[in-house]
């Protein structure tokens, strides 16, 4: 079971590595949608693309927050990440970065809709970022599943574990 581990590490498309740490999956844990009473959460993933690599950290995820929407079977993501990714920015001199979004599913092995699939195309297309990837990760009851998206071909592809 993912929460166990200190560390998670998945295959990159093009080579290279994508490391979840351990702060990260404690994040992720809080949020499990285990009952029926929990709503979806998510956030962004932040954290260092490694020089003379195509090795990428994620080191923090922002949590839900107060202006996010939240459902049983939806989340949507308003503006107050946007002040957690600036802060992190500055904080770390520029090298924490925005790496993706993450957001729960109530399934064990967690799919991603349709609607996830249209919004991961949009971040890709109109988002901010350094790189030529986001990450988008899904946290289920039972796994995550780790999805990179390439910004050149809008192309969404899932990873596997190292």
């Amino acid at each position: 079971m993912w929460k166990e581990n200190k560390e998670i590490i998945y295959r990159r498309i093009k080579g290279g590595r994508i490391k979840i740490d351990y702060r990260s999956l404690t994040s992720f844990s809080m949020f499990i949608q285990n009952d029926s009473k929990k709503n979806e959460a998510g956030g962004v993933l932040l954290g260092r693309m490694i020089i003379n690599t195509k090795d990428v950290v994620i080191d923090t995820v922002s949590s839900p927050q107060k202006t996010d929407k939240r459902k049983r079977n939806y989340f949507k993501r308003n503006n107050g990440h946007q002040g957690i990714i600036d802060s992190e920015w500055k904080k770390s001199q520029g090298t924490c970065n925005y790496l993706g979004e993450w957001h729960t599913h109530p399934e064990e092995i967690p799919v991603p809709s349709l609607i996830d699939l249209k919004s991961w195309k949009k971040q890709l297309k109109n988002a901010k970022y350094e790189g030529e990837a986001l990450f988008f990760i899904i946290v289920g009851i039972k796994e995550i599943v780790v999805y990179e998206g390439e910004s050149s071909t809008l192309k969404i592809s899932q990873l596997s574990k190292y």
